[in-house]
């Protein structure tokens, strides 16, 4: 646990996001509670959940029932962008849902349909944060330029941006533009797109004694890239979380990355 304390990204605003997150998308009803309180008895300390994801209820209810304080859990939700011109309505009906008086983290979900809404969501957002609904506000699925246009218009860096992201998909000019810019890269789907049948992370796992699976997450974190896997499944939410007794070589590094090009 103290590892898990230990790993974090800073984003404005002295805010800690813990490195390794629990994903809820398609986590609903009865069995996304169940996955949720699993998550939090298993250690984890960060929740991603949605607007759009339509279980925010239940991420709060396992939260308050966990009996952790609300202090030592980072909750990230969403905007959906059909919610432009009704941010602050959004936010609220997320906080009520939540049974929380701010999330840590408020991201847009997806760039808004209309270019030229781009910037007022942004503000909106930022307003947001200003009035502590939120301590921290970023964006989802935003291309580096997409990105540049929100901090040209208000020098404002959203603290964070949410992509598709595995060795699959590593980009090292992306993730170069993400850290130049002071925005934490977070990584979603992270086995989606990734064989991990592999040979190189087959390979590395049995240098570790561990899955491949387990080798994906390390290698987000040794990238202090935020990572979020998602499973409904308590043995797989609970080896998961067990990241923590290993880490991989510069070499192993490089070799993950190279499955990206």
């Amino acid at each position: 646990m103290d590892d898990l304390d230990q790993s974090t990204a800073l984003l404005p605003g002295d805010v800690r996001m813990p490195l390794l997150g629990f994903g809820t998308w398609q986590a609903t009803g009865q069995s996304g509670y169940d996955a949720v309180r699993a998550a939090l008895d298993a250690g984890y300390r960060h929740l991603d959940t949605a607007t759009m994801y339509g279980n925010e209820e239940e991420v709060g209810r396992a939260v308050k029932e966990s009996g952790l304080r609300r202090e030592d859990i980072f909750i990230t939700t969403k905007l959906p962008p059909e919610q432009v011109g009704r941010e602050r309505e959004t936010i609220e009906a997320s906080l009520r849902a939540l049974g929380t008086d701010h999330v840590d983290l408020w991201l847009i979900h997806w760039p808004p349909s209309s270019p030229a809404d781009s910037i007022p969501v942004w503000r909106e957002l930022l307003a947001a944060r200003d009035d502590n609904l939120t301590r921290a506000v970023g964006v989802s699925n935003y291309s580096t330029a997409q990105i540049d246009e929100l901090i040209q218009a208000t020098e404002e860096n959203p603290a964070v941006n949410q992509i598709r992201w595995s060795p699959s998909l590593y980009d090292r000019q992306r993730h170069a533009e993400h850290r130049d810019r002071g925005v934490v890269l977070e990584g979603y789907s992270p086995f989606k797109s990734t064989d991990l049948a592999d040979p190189v992370l087959t390979r590395i796992a049995a240098a570790h004694g561990v899955s491949p699976a387990k080798v994906v997450l390390r290698w987000h974190i040794d990238h202090e890239i935020v990572v979020i896997p998602k499973s409904v499944t308590p043995e797989r939410i609970r080896a998961n979380a067990d990241i923590w007794d290993f880490s991989l070589t510069a070499e192993e590094m490089r070799d993950i990355d190279a499955l990206g090009t």
